[in-house]
């Protein structure tokens, strides 16, 4: 069981999120799951989804651990790329739990691969999971969204909103990699502006009948498979050192913006984005990950990239 500090602050009042539900995509990863905890912690229930079953239904139960009588389903074999099993996942976390009143699109790929590198079929993979998958689940929660949001509609004439609480607020998940552009992340950078673009339209979409659509771009986090991944171990010190604030990130950063954003605080917050990296991402774009330019010139490919092949020219 973790504790309290492992995935928020103490600053929040408990019971925030008291009868409200959260629906994540990508709710077993390290940054989604401390995310859902959160809320979980300070009264929400909560749906996660994922590929994985056996990790996706014990992460659900881990959580379910955080707050006493928390109701946490885990639904897993979800391909976030196929409408029909979110739309399915959707319904049963309604008929569950009662609604859906928060959502958060955090289903993702990553790897490190030059353009060359990276086979056709890759690209559209990650396309197709970050973009398509955000857009699935926008669109298969909607329904709930709406209807949440028309409850807990606040009209900005009072300092205290309604004492049913926030509602109709959905954030996706980004990261920063697009902001200056990254070496061996193209694939992803494309597919982060991808989700960008589509929660704005979101959130001017949907800002007149009361959903708030925002988004979270975590930088480098500490202990999480994005890190493992994209920086080597022998730069991560070099790494470290060169963050503007001497560290990398806790997923307790992440989880904090989260109630934030989902809480009363951000009652007139929409169509922005929230980045949570310590400012990693005004640093030069081109380091961090690979020796740049070598890495490129030498022509040998990033090493453990799985699934991929020199392109045909």
């Amino acid at each position: 069981m973790s504790s309290k500090s492992d995935f928020i602050s103490d600053i929040w009042k408990d019971g925030l999120f008291d009868n409200k539900v959260v629906f994540c995509t990508g709710g077993a990863g390290t940054i989604c799951s401390a995310q859902v905890r959160a809320l979980v912690y300070l009264g929400a229930n909560a749906c996660i989804v994922g590929r994985n079953v056996e990790k996706t239904e014990r992460v659900a139960k881990e959580i379910a651990t955080v707050r006493p009588g928390a109701k946490v389903i885990g639904i897993g074999a979800v391909d976030v790329r196929k409408y029909d099993n979110l739309e399915a996942a959707a319904q049963r976390c309604a008929k569950e739990l009662g609604g859906i009143d928060y959502v958060i699109a955090g289903a993702a790929g990553n790897f490190l691969a030059s353009i060359e590198q990276i086979s056709v079929n890759a690209f559209k993979s990650v396309i197709d999971i970050d973009v398509l998958g955000s857009y699935h689940t926008l669109k298969a929660t909607l329904p709930y969204l709406l209807k949440s949001a028309e409850k807990h509609r606040y009209d900005g004439k009072t300092h205290i909103p309604s004492p049913l609480g926030t509602g109709g607020r959905i954030i996706f998940v980004s990261a920063t990699l697009h902001y200056r552009a990254m070496p061996f992340q193209a694939h992803v950078s494309v597919a982060k502006a991808g989700i960008d673009a589509l929660s704005d339209s979101v959130a001017l979409e949907y800002g007149p009948r009361g959903i708030t659509s925002n988004i979270i771009a975590p930088g480098p986090i500490e202990s999480t498979e994005g890190v493992d991944r994209l920086i080597p171990s022998h730069l991560k010190e070099a790494n470290i050192q060169a963050q503007p604030l001497g560290r990398l990130g806790h997923v307790r950063d992440i989880g904090d913006a989260t109630v934030y954003v989902f809480s009363d605080a951000g009652n007139y917050l929409t169509g922005q984005t929230l980045v949570v990296d310590g400012a990693h991402w005004r640093m030069s774009g081109a380091g961090g990950t690979l020796d740049y330019p070598g890495a490129l010139l030498s022509g040998k490919p990033v090493a453990n990239v799985a699934g991929s092949k020199k392109a045909k020219l």
